[in-house]
């Protein structure tokens, strides 16, 4: 079975809907929660892909803020070296963004909170995992950070009008995303009752930001957990090529 490295910033941001559906796929996630001091192996030459999901952690902190992101860097940068298929969401993204050149800041138009929608670049209609999405795909946002500049030679394949890197590739096979498609409504009640800034930043409130997060789910499953199926073939045609 294709083996897939889960790697867990914060227990604020566990893979939850995300776990599951690759895990249907047929994929075997080794998961490491850093929170716990579970340690991340030196390199991705036992497993077959890259999961790295987010945390409240700031892209910017540095080695003694957040030590824990250390290891993370290093991984994801054997990850765009060897064109491994990864998948970093938020914070992950923007780690990626800076291992591969690129780099991130604290988000020029303040915090993006809620459940929103992203639109396809033209780029996405050429892509293996973006190319069946529908062209405004609903997904829920949650970040203090933006990613400022690409990594040279990315793909953009997702904006909106408030960030425009969104979504994003590095080779052929090492993805971002900006926002977050891995939440249940619990998840997103456990942020907005922990971030007074980003939910004062939304011009709602907490019950306004969770009501609609719920009423948007069904539809973050329909439309991303095929995109976790077609993301999970990566994953498996590389342990394949592994033999």
């Amino acid at each position: 079975m294709a083996r897939l490295l889960v790697v867990v910033p914060s227990d604020t941001d566990p893979p939850t809907r995300l776990g599951e559906w690759l895990r249907d796929a047929g994929l075997e996630l080794d998961e490491r929660r850093l929170s716990g001091g579970e340690p991340l192996p030196a390199d991705l030459t036992e497993v077959d892909g890259l999961l790295v999901m987010g945390g409240p952690q700031s892209s910017l902190d540095d080695e003694q803020t957040s030590p824990e992101l250390v290891g993370v860097r290093h991984l994801l940068g054997q990850a765009v070296a060897a064109d491994i298929p990864t998948l970093a969401i938020c914070l992950g993204a923007q780690l990626l963004a800076q291992v591969g050149g690129g780099s991130t800041r604290v988000g020029a138009d303040g915090p993006e909170v809620g459940a929103t929608l992203v639109a396809k670049r033209d780029s996405a209609d050429a892509d293996p995992l973006f190319a069946p999405l529908p062209l405004s795909p609903d997904v829920l946002q949650w970040h203090h950070d933006e990613i400022d500049r690409l990594p040279a030679g990315a793909t953009l394949l997702a904006s909106n009008p408030r960030y425009q890197h969104q979504a994003y590739r590095v080779g052929e096979h090492v993805y971002g995303l900006q926002f977050h498609i891995e939440t249940d409504p619990a998840l997103v009640r456990q942020w907005a009752d922990g971030d007074a800034v980003g939910v004062a930043s939304s011009g709602l409130d907490v019950e306004t930001i969770c009501a609609r997060a719920t009423a948007v789910h069904p539809d973050l499953a329909e439309v991303w957990a095929p995109f976790a199926a077609r993301f999970a073939d990566l994953v498996r045609a590389r342990a394949t090529a592994r033999g």
